[in-house]
């Protein structure tokens, strides 16, 4: 299955340091921070009949690489359900975030945590499919 081509499979999620940005303060000191970029998928295998792999370049509006993404896709043959553990490589540590594949070219998913400037990370990711192996991410998180 080409689950990249549909899903906004967001390779991923980590333009974080050379895209994010600083929002708003947010409750108890956190930070909220949005980062904005393009994934682009240079590697899937299938591992089974239900879990698939992909791995990405992270790439910013110039088309400079700030980073890298690998997702496991599991497909639920009992509910027809797709989900996604994705992990983000950038400057700063690593980014997960756990991603509820649809059917449609837009994506959501959710902000688990994180290593580095992203321990204890939380919020959201959206991407949405432009080609086949790119995908435009946003992800909002704070820490």
């Amino acid at each position: 299955m080409r689950f990249r081509a549909t899903i906004a499979a967001i390779g991923t999620a980590a333009a974080l340091g050379v895209s994010g940005t600083i929002l708003l303060p947010a409750a108890a000191g956190a930070v909220t921070h949005t980062l904005t970029f393009t994934s682009v998928q240079k590697a899937q295998a299938k591992f089974s009949a239900t879990s698939n792999g992909s791995a990405g370049l992270d790439v910013n509006k110039a088309g400079k690489v700030i980073g890298f993404d690998v997702l496991n896709f599991t497909f639920n043959p009992a509910t027809g359900k797709v989900a996604a553990g994705v992990t983000f490589d950038t400057a700063g540590g690593f980014l997960y975030a756990v991603l509820h594949v649809s059917k449609g070219p837009v994506t959501h998913g959710t902000v688990t945590g994180g290593t580095g400037t992203f321990a204890g990370a939380t919020g959201t990711i959206t991407a949405t499919n432009k080609t086949a192996t790119k995908t435009a991410v946003t992800i909002t998180y704070r820490t």
